[in-house]
């Protein structure tokens, strides 16, 4: 019997936020910690359109992520990942996922902020990089 391989997301599946750190067209990088659920191989985030963080991502789709506190002091190592912006049924999904996860914060409260100060809810898929 081939023992499971452990999922890379695996250790930040239980994370109430991880730190996602994109990147400045100069290559500054810029940590911010965000709320993660993740699904398998993937994990998703929520932020809007006119976020800094999202800004890059378009940029430079190339992110790492690690595990730290609430106030983003990591805790742990970091993984290089791939984002990509979800649209549709794939960007719904990810709503439903972070909703599941943080009831409160991500099923209500988060998405009243974005609908009162008139922004556009985005929501990112994160890939680790394997090799």
């Amino acid at each position: 019997m081939i023992p499971k391989k452990k999922a890379l997301l695996e250790p930040l599946a239980e994370n109430w936020a991880v730190l996602l750190t994109t990147y400045r067209r100069d290559g500054t990088p810029v940590g911010t910690p965000v709320s993660i659920a993740v699904e398998g191989d993937r994990a998703f985030a929520r932020t809007w359109d006119a976020a800094w963080k999202f800004r890059r991502i378009r940029e430079n789709p190339e992110v790492e992520i690690s595990p730290c506190t609430p106030r983003g002091r990591p805790t742990g190592p970091a993984i290089r990942a791939r984002a990509r912006v979800l649209s549709g049924e794939e960007s719904a999904h990810a709503a439903r996922l972070l909703a599941r996860k943080y009831p409160v914060l991500q099923g209500f409260l988060v998405p009243l902020f974005h609908r009162l100060r008139g922004y556009r809810t985005v929501h990112v898929e994160l890939v680790p990089e394997t090799g």
